[in-house]
Parts: structure tokens; C-alpha cells; sequence
């Protein structure tokens, strides 16, 4: 029987009530509670009202609550409060601004950069001025106020970063700039200089007097980042901002510096698109920009990361004022390695618009050069028997004028305490490292000749340009081939065409998948083959990619000048990376280009190794020039050829360098050759090394370390050897190579038999 709800027991009113979905709501101490509080409101002395009951609750919930006025502990609590939050008040606001100090001062630093350094900052720049810091000084100052680009190459050490710092101090106290973004190889160093620069505001005192609109604020947060927020001046907040990222110098009226900004970012972080909205509702973007030293010693010998970052910088930076507005730039840097990015930018010829100065530490070294060496060999002993240089020092006392004689060095009071010159200082640290001297301290770094003089280079190889368009075989091209080297993310392949004599024509060269941009390395491959396959592992994406690949270069005729169609007549496939070798072969042997694949391996035969023309040839092998399609054995049922990677390599290496127009010679499509230079980077990624072993000389190749991808190389060299298998020949390699053997008579043939 249901229960009334106007006359409910205690127990079945709870068991009623913690029924919903809400669970247990009350409890019978609770209710009886509420009985007694109610009295006869919500029920008799032995039932419960239930619709009384939540009557009596909503009144009991909604009932004002006064506040006795005679109440002293609650008098108590409300002036404490008041009193915390006027203390609290107090403590936001910075108060009055202290007066500046000395406005002539002032004024005079504003109008000069040169004026503002010697002024604010003595302790950094202690020593004087040089004619190059003088020029860089006008040049930074012109392109605060003026606007315009400016690169600037100095001496290590010679305090090229800390006036890039300075200037952004300089350009957002005084007004010049609103937004200054600070740009490093990468975030990290950014950051550092942003701490330094934040040094310089919070506790620099002589800049503390001078302008205190900007950095008396900052001093008030006194270290502490969270004040920031809630940092008041005259009953406003100040907007000040202080991160580990960003500054917001504060916002206040009248200030030359009101709500400027410092914003620091890596080069190849996020930069495109970076503003700042003021509380206004105002949207500010990047006026100035400092790049300091946008590359590192990676990026310097790597071609394809030089010509991404100056790509990022043509781009990314120098669009970072937005649509319709110039961005001034200031770029200290340091050349590393000739033709890295800091070289280029630095050329005026290749980049008119950043206005590159470079200058050196030594502008005339000295003439007489036996005291000199005279000087090294007397230094260095004296460094081995530990007097620190002292030996040498003293015999440059003693020679000093004739020492000196010729040399021009740029800074004179730049050497150390116990040195006696600029000049004595500057041959110090030639002595020590050449290669660093003229690297860090002349701008003009000594080329790398890791490799022999007579290897090629890649701006040679990139020169090799025969005009024809892409993808167009010439009229004398019988031979068509292609190679495909297999990575794990990419597929790289060459087509190149070839006449008899081994005269060759790059046709064409790429990835699979096509990566969209004229430079990258394997590592930073955006579009992989996992990518363009989803759903598929390593080998289902490498067979994927090598199904796709095939058929767009197999499946299609390539158009020769005379107007016939060509098709390819070899194409090998590497099949020596690990994970690869089981996929190449079976897809080799199910594709429907069977005919034309075949998978290979090259084999590195060094001086010490058996040469190919040892090998003994066995029945159904077949065999040419430093190759060999070996009968098949083992559990993979298909032919594949194996070949000298050594002697190959040397060969087309030769091919490269016959001159234009002469029989045997490489080019490629084309007729610019900077379209090449990634190509060009790769194909001269190796170097060779002469190798005597067992009686024969032989070219060792190694890869260059500064460049570790090789593939376009190993593809135009697997292309020479298809050319060779399809009957292309080079004269005066079909010679035999084997030794001569004695005639035997056939009695000395069965004396041996019975042996």
C-alpha cells in the first residue's frame, strides 16, 4: 500500500527522501532536528508532513540573514578586512615617480646611441671606441630611427651582441620602437639575451635616474614576476608584463616608453603571425627586429639548413610588421664557413637590402715575418715550462718596432694585461687556432679542404647544366635508366639518359612523396611515406611508395627531342637498407614492371678487398663492368646485381668532371644552376681517398661529415650502372682486366691432374 505523503513515519520520510537519484540527502538526527526546530508546522509527534516539511525549508533557506549591529566579532572581521585590503591596495601602487635626474643628460642620450651607451652602460663598454664600432654605431642608430636592414660582422668578443641589446633598450625607452622582436638560432638563446636586458632595466641605476617611467615599476616588483599583474600607479593598473618570454614595459601617460614590448622567439620557432593586443583593444606588431647570431655550427655546414633559414628570414622575419609596413632589422652574426648563411646575408651582392658590414680584427697583418716565427717558437717554450707567455712577451719588448711594422689592427685598445698590444694580442690568437682566428675574430674563415683539390665542388657540379627542360631526353640519349634508393621515410630516384659512350643527361631527379620545397634533409622530411600510406607499417609504407613510384616513372613515355617516346629501360632498386631488403625483392617479383626491376646491392671494395674481376664466374652468372647478376640461391627467387660502389662512385665522379660538350661527359636539365644546389650538395657528399692494398691503388669514398645525406649520389651512380648493364660503354673500359696466363702443354695438363 502506498504511503501518504501528508503522514509519513520519521524512518519512511528519510527512506523516501534518499530514494532520488541524488543519494543519501538526510539522515533521522537530521530530521529530528528540524521537528523540534518546526514544532507542529511539518507534522504531529509521531508523523511528518512532507509537503509542510519542504515548505518550511525553502522558507528556511531563503530567510534574510541579519547581521546584529551589537555583534563585536563580526565588527571585528569587517574592519580587519577593510584594513588588509587598503594595505593591500597600498601595496600595488608604486606611488609618485621619482624626478629624472639629470634631463640633459637625458636628452642628449635620446638623440644619440652613441651618447646612450657611454652614458648608461660604462661597465659594459669600458674601453674606446674603434673606427668599425663608430660605423656600427651610426648604422644601428640609422636603423632604429630611419628604418632599413642591417647585418653586421665583428671580431669575437668585441661587443656586437651587447650592442644589439642595447639598442632594443635604447629604441623602446625612447620611444622609437613599440614592439622590438628578439630573434636567436633558437629559442634558448633568445631568452638569454632577454634576461640580460631585463638585468640591465631592474637593476641598472644610472638608467633607473634617468628614466624612471620605465624601470622604476619594474624595480617595484622587486624580483617578484606574480606583482606584475596587480601593479598599480595612481590608481591604475600598469600592464606591466614580465615573463620569461616577453616584457610590457608599464603603461603610463605621458611616457615615451608607455606599453612597449620586447618579444624574443627561436628563427625556426613560431615567428610568423606574432602580435601583442593592448588593453585598448589596439593590435601592435613587430617594428624591430634583432637577430643575434640566427645560425648555429650545425646549421653552417649543412647547404639545406642555411637556405631554410634565409628562406625563414626573407620571409617569416622580415614580414613580421604585417601587410603594407617595412621592418627595421639589426642581424649581428659570425661567419662560420664560406657560403653559410651568415656569409650570404652578409654579400651585398645576394642581399643588397640588409646592407652587410663586415669588419676585421686585423686589417694588414705585420711584414717581417721570421720575428714572428721567431716569436712562436720562443712563446711556446716558454708556455711549456709554465712562465705564461712571459719568454715571448719580453722579446717582443725588445723587437717591438720592427714587429710592428706593416700591421694594422682595428681595435688598438683591445689586448690583454699581460700583453703588450692589439697587435701582440691579435697574433696570440693566431698562434693558438688559425682556423678560429679567421673564422671568429676576421669573418673570412679558411676553406674547408678536408678533401683534395682535385674533387668536385657542388657549385661545379650545379654549373653542369645542359639548358634542356625537365623530363626531356636528348636526341642522342639511347639508354634510359633510373635508380631508386630506399629510406625509411623517403623514396629518393634519378632518370638519367645515356648514349653509347657513356655520354649522360640527368632527366630528372625527386622524393616520393614530393616534399614541396627546393631544400630539406631526410630528417626533416614533412610529407614520409607512412604519410602518403596510412594505415600501413615500415614495409607496407615502403611497398606503397615503391608501387606508386614505379608507375609514375616506368608507366609514363618520356618525350626525346626528335619526338619519339621513350620508355625506361632498367630500373634498380636498392635493396641494402636492412629493413628494406625482404620488401624490394617482393615487390620486385610481383610488380607488374618486372621485367624492368631488379633489385641491387652495392658492395664497398676497398684496397685490401678482392676486385670484381677476380670473382670466379659461375654458370647463368652475369657479368660486366665492376658488376655481376649472380645465379640465383636461396629462398628469394630473383635476380639481382651487385656492384664496386667504390669504382662506380670514382666513375661518375669522372663523368661529372669532363668538361661540356667533350664525349663521356654528365649534365643536367636545366639552366639555372642554383636550382641544383640541394642536388649538387648531395651528388659531392662524399669525398675519395687514394688507398694502396695488395698491390693495387683504389678510391676509398667516405662521407663528408658536415653533409650526411648522400642519397642523389647513390641514385646517379646506380643510374651509370643500369646504363652499363643496358650496353652504354665508355671507351677503353672494355679492356680485360685479367692477368695473362702461360700456354701449358698437355703433358703438364695431366701431370697436374694426377697431383
Amino acid at each position: 500500500m502506498a504511503n501518504d505523503p501528508r503522514k509519513l513515519k520519521p524512518s519512511e520520510c528519510c527512506r523516501l527522501l534518499n530514494s532520488t537519484l541524488l543519494g543519501t540527502v538526510i539522515n533521522e538526527r537530521q530530521l529530528h532536528r528540524h521537528r523540534v526546530e518546526a514544532g507542529n508546522r511539518i507534522g504531529d509527534g509521531r508523523h511528518v508532513d512532507l509537503l509542510a516539511y519542504a515548505d518550511w525549508l525553502h522558507e528556511k533557506r531563503h530567510a534574510p540573514k541579519l547581521v546584529s549591529e551589537v555583534d563585536p566579532y563580526a565588527k571585528l572581521k569587517e574592519s580587519a578586512r577593510a584594513r588588509n585590503a587598503a594595505i593591500a591596495l597600498a601595496g600595488r601602487d608604486i606611488g609618485e615617480l621619482p624626478p629624472v635626474e639629470n634631463p640633459e643628460r637625458k636628452a642628449k642620450a635620446a638623440g644619440s646611441f652613441r651618447a646612450f651607451c657611454e652614458a648608461y652602460f660604462r661597465l659594459t663598454f669600458h674601453l674606446e671606441w674603434s673606427p668599425d664600432h663608430l660605423k656600427v654605431i651610426n648604422k644601428i642608430e640609422e636603423a632604429v630611427i630611419r628604418g632599413g636592414l642591417f647585418s653586421l660582422a665583428m671580431a669575437r668578443g668585441s661587443g656586437k651582441s651587447s650592442l644589439a641589446e642595447v639598442a632594443c633598450i635604447w629604441a623602446v625607452l625612447n620611444g622609437y620602437r613599440d614592439f622590438v622582436c628578439l630573434i636567436g638560432s633558437d629559442e634558448g638563446h633568445a631568452c638569454d639575451m632577454l634576461d640580460s636586458i631585463k638585468t640591465e632595466l631592474d637593476s641598472n641605476e644610472v638608467l633607473a635616474a634617468d628614466y624612471p617611467e620605465g624601470c622604476f615599476p619594474i624595480q617595484a616588483l622587486d624580483g617578484i614576476a606574480n606583482r606584475a599583474n596587480g601593479q598599480l600607479f595612481k590608481g591604475k593598473r600598469t600592464q606591466i608584463g614580465w615573463t620569461a618570454k616577453e616584457i610590457v614595459l608599464p603603461t603610463i601617460a605621458g611616457s615615451e616608453a608607455s606599453g612597449a614590448i620586447i618579444k624574443v622567439a627561436g628563427l625556426t620557432g613560431r615567428i610568423r603571425g606574432m602580435k601583442f593586443k593592448r588593453p585598448d583593444g589596439k593590435t601592435v606588431r613587430p617594428s624591430l627586429v634583432v637577430l643575434d647570431d640566427p645560425q648555429t655550427d650545425e646549421s653552417a655546414r649543412s647547404l639545406s639548413q642555411c637556405a631554410n633559414r634565409e628562406a625563414i628570414l626573407a620571409g617569416a622575419v622580415l614580414g613580421l610588421a604585417g601587410p603594407g609596413k617595412k621592418i627595421s632589422g639589426i642581424m649581428p652574426c659570425t661567419v662560420i664557413r664560406p657560403g653559410d648563411m651568415a656569409d650570404n646575408i652578409l654579400n651585398r651582392d645576394l642581399h643588397p637590402e640588409w646592407n652587410g658590414e663586415r669588419t676585421r680584427m686585423v686589417n694588414a697583418f705585420p711584414a717581417n715575418e721570421t720575428l714572428w716565427q721567431r716569436y712562436a717558437e720562443i712563446r711556446a717554450e716558454g708556455l711549456r715550462a709554465g712562465d705564461g707567455g712571459a719568454a715571448g712577451t719580453e722579446f717582443y719588448r725588445q723587437n717591438r718596432e720592427a714587429m710592428d711594422a706593416g700591421a694594422d689592427v682595428s681595435w688598438k685598445e683591445r689586448f690583454n694585461h699581460d700583453e703588450l698590444s692589439a697587435i701582440q694580442h691579435a697574433m696570440n690568437l693566431r698562434l693558438q687556432d688559425e682556423a678560429a682566428f679567421f673564422a671568429e675574430y676576421q669573418n673570412e674563415p679558411l676553406p674547408e679542404e678536408t678533401v683534395g683539390a682535385d674533387q668536385l665542388s657542388a657549385d661545379q657540379v650545379a654549373a653542369k647544366i645542359n639548358n634542356l627542360p625537365r623530363r626531356r631526353v636528348p636526341i642522342a640519349g639511347n639508354h634510359l635508366t633510373a635508380f631508386i634508393d630506399v629510406q625509411g621515410k623517403l623514396l629518393f630516384y634519378v632518370v638519367a639518359a645515356w648514349e653509347d659512350d657513356f655520354t649522360g643527361y640527368v632527366v630528372d631527379y625527386g622524393t616520393y612523396p614530393d616534399q614541396q620545397r627546393t631544400y630539406f634533409t631526410l630528417r626533416d622530411a614533412r610529407y614520409t611515406l607512412a604519410t602518403a600510406a596510412k594505415g600501413t607499417g615500415l614495409e607496407g609504407s615502403i611497398y606503397a611508395g615503391l608501387e606508386s613510384l614505379t608507375e609514375e616513372l616506368l608507366g609514363r613515355e618520356w618525350q626525346r627531342d626528335d619526338g619519339a617516346a621513350m620508355k625506361i629501360g632498367r630500373c634498380l632498386i636498392d635493396a641494402n637498407w636492412g629493413h628494406s631488403t625482404n620488401v624490394v625483392y617482393q615487390f620486385c617479383r610481383q610488380s607488374s614492371h618486372a621485367s624492368i626491376l631488379l633489385p641491387s646491392h652495392g658492395r664497398f671494395v676497398g684496397a685490401s678487398s678482392n676486385p670484381f674481376s677476380e670473382y670466379k664466374r659461375r654458370p647463368g652468372d652475369r657479368v660486366g663492368l665492376n658488376w655481376r647478376v649472380p645465379t640465383i640461391n636461396g629462398k628469394r627467387a630473383i635476380r639481382h646485381v651487385i656492384y664496386d660502389t667504390n669504382w662506380w662512385k670514382s666513375f661518375t665522379h669522372a663523368r661529372l668532371a669532363v668538361a661540356m660538350g667533350d664525349r663521356g661527359c654528365l649534365s643536367i636539365f636545366g639552366d639555372r644552376p642554383d636550382q641544383h644546389r640541394m642536388f649538387a650538395g648531395q651528388v659531392t657528399a662524399e669525398y675519395y681517398v687514394r688507398t694502396e692494398g695488395r698491390g693495387r691503388t683504389v678510391d676509398e669514398w667516405k662521407v663528408r661529415p658536415e653533409q650526411t645525406d648522400n642519397h642523389w649520389l647513390d641514385c646517379l651512380v646506380g643510374s651509370a650502372v643500369a646504363a652499363s648493364m643496358q650496353g652504354a660503354l665508355l671507351f677503353g673500359t672494355d679492356l680485360s682486366t685479367q692477368k695473362d696466363r702461360k700456354r701449358l702443354s698437355f703433358r703438364e695438363l695431366q701431370r697436374r691432374k694426377r697431383n
